[in-house]
């Protein structure tokens, strides 16, 4: 009767606000008896299960081209076959391959200035590492750049780099997007206003200083813009790094951050202020800065080439037509892996990052498996591999896709939303408001109690930092789901604390492993609400669409329309 009430209002509301059409009759497939009795195989047993075994110390953290890789495709494309679902590579596999180059940098740094020479301590004064394959590459006392926050964003009227000419220098940046301000709050018509873009990526401003023609690029590191602490950079640096080679390009020689103390050292040596020129930096007549300082690190790297793998099964719609077209489920299986360098536990086990979204959409599988009528369009279980070090497989699926992303209707993301608190009253939604998919979400989340709610911090861009993105920069509508923090019966203090917890103790730490009071009932019932979502997608006959003003929407438009 709820939904009977509301659905007149709801088209209401879509006229006010000028969108095109309504998607209407969603309620109708995530509450269908069907999907109902096939969501009870998602359980706390059956996702402890999968998140036990993934992030065993038997998988030594999951690492591309280790032995925790060959272990994930056999248990991923086993358990797949015992469901009964097909291999999802046209070829008969369940794997896609994808070359990955690793560099391993051993390298020294130092600032000099006239009267100062500063030799860092790799590690904690710097971290970093050289993207090309030379076994030497060498900066040497290069010219420092400060060039704000790096950005190059002409629809902004922005450019960082104007009247200065950074080739073969080494630039310094900030992280996050500059923070327009008017009238006392963020200008939402710059750079999203609160919200990040992509512009305020780490990955960005590599890209950006690679197109300038840096020799290096150092981002400084202050956790709050970042999203993370230092620490999470130190051991995410601490080994090999993963890139997929382009034979057009040549990467930057050293790429890496520097924590704020270093930064602010740095300028002080050069007899500037940091603070200062921080604030330089978001007014529109900013001009970058030479310091007078330069940069020198001598790098040796060992380099290995080998075939990292996307794991791919797929159920098969029931529909002659329809079943040609594919919702996409992702989440990365890999993690860090194990680091001989740490005292006592080396293995970064990766549970809740990236564990749970995998044993998720393992369940979920599993679900789709049970229909008794089953799915009219069919569905791709996608586990992607090296998101840790750039969405590399996300990305490469998404420029070579198994399936045409013409024929791909939608894609939903898993990534580190093992909520292990307990159920909640809410959802977040990453990037809310992008798509129509929310409404199917709240349609979806309603019938469970529960209500949606934003990134509580846009400003961070988690939008733009799990593999779903690699599918929206190709116009493919994506849904990126986090678990809620309105804690039933301890209420959102409690969920916050709980989130934080994770940020600033487990994130990308050894200690992210299955902890005794992990509790998976709002995990379940996360699980179920996307498998819903996933099923309702497979039934309607319409597309969910990007939202007016997205920035993915112009490419989804552009793809349909030449084919």
């Amino acid at each position: 009767m709820l939904f009977k009430r509301l659905k007149p209002l709801m088209l209401l509301l879509f006229i006010l606000l000028g969108c095109e059409k309504p998607l209407v009759g969603w309620n109708k497939y995530v509450h269908s008896d069907d999907a109902l009795n096939a969501q009870k195989s998602i359980t706390a047993e059956r996702l402890r299960q999968h998140i036990s075994t993934l992030a065993s110390d038997k998988f030594e953290g999951r690492f591309p081209g280790t032995m925790g890789e060959e272990l994930t495709v056999e248990y991923l494309s086993e358990t797949y076959e015992k469901l009964g679902l097909k291999p999802g590579n046209p070829d008969g596999t369940w794997i896609q391959k994808a070359t990955m180059t690793g560099v391993i940098s051993e390298y020294k740094a130092q600032f000099l200035t006239d009267d100062e020479r500063w030799v860092m301590k790799v590690g904690i004064d710097i971290v970093g590492n050289s993207y090309q394959t030379k076994e030497f590459v060498n900066i040497k006392k290069t010219e420092l750049i400060y060039c704000g926050y790096g950005v190059n964003a002409p629809e902004y009227g922005w450019n960082d780099f104007e009247g200065i000419d950074v080739k073969g220098k080494v630039i310094v940046v900030l992280v996050s997007d500059p923070p327009i301000m008017k009238n006392g709050e963020m200008d939402d018509s710059m750079f999203g206003g609160k919200a990040m873009t992509y512009y305020g990526r780490w990955s960005y401003k590599f890209e950006e200083g690679l197109r300038q023609g840096a020799a290096g690029v150092l981002v400084v590191h202050e956790t709050q813009p970042a999203g993370y602490p230092f620490a999470v950079l130190q051991g995410g640096y601490d080994g090999e790094q993963l890139m997929i080679e382009n034979p057009n390009v040549t990467p930057l020689a050293f790429q890496g951050w520097i924590p704020l103390p270093s930064v602010e050292r740095l300028f002080q040596m050069s007899g500037m202020n940091y603070q200062e020129l921080k604030a330089a930096a978001v007014r529109p007549d900013f001009k970058a800065v030479a310091l007078k300082a330069t940069f020198t690190s001598k790098m040796t790297n060992s380099v290995r080439r080998f075939d990292s793998n996307n794991i791919v099964a797929k159920y098969e719609g029931t529909d002659p037509e329809l079943k040609d077209e594919y919702i996409i489920y992702t989440s990365h299986w890999d993690h860090l892996g194990k680091n001989t360098k740490l005292e006592g536990d080396q293995i970064y086990n990766g549970a809740n990052d990236n564990a749970s979204g995998t044993g998720t959409i393992m369940a979920v599988a599993e679900a789709f498996s049970n229909l008794s009528e089953g799915s009219k369009r069919s569905i791709l279980f996608l586990a992607v591999t090296a998101e840790e070090q750039g969405l590399l497989g996300a990305t490469y699926y998404s420029i070579n896709p198994l399936i045409p992303l013409e024929k791909t209707v939608a894609v939903m993301n898993i990534d580190a939303m093992g909520n292990t608190y307990g159920k909640t009253k809410d959802l977040i939604v990453v990037g809310k408001g992008n798509s129509e998919l929310d409404l199917v979400l709240e349609y979806a989340a309603a019938q469970d109690g529960k209500y949606l709610i934003p990134d509580a911090e846009p400003e961070k861009g988690f939008y733009y930092r799990s593999d779903h993105f690699a599918f929206a920069k190709q116009g493919v509508p994506a849904l990126y789901v986090d678990g809620g923090l309105d804690v039933v019966g301890k209420g959102k203090d409690y969920g916050h604390k709980k989130k934080d917890e994770y940020t600033n103790i487990d994130y990308h730490a050894v200690s992210d492993e299955i902890k005794e009071d992990w509790d998976f009932s709002g995990m379940v019932e996360d699980a179920r609400i996307l498998f819903r979502v996933g099923y309702a997608i497979g039934q309607h006959s319409e597309w969910p669409q990007w939202s007016e003003g997205t920035e993915f929407k112009a490419k989804r438009e552009a793809m349909l329309k030449s084919n």
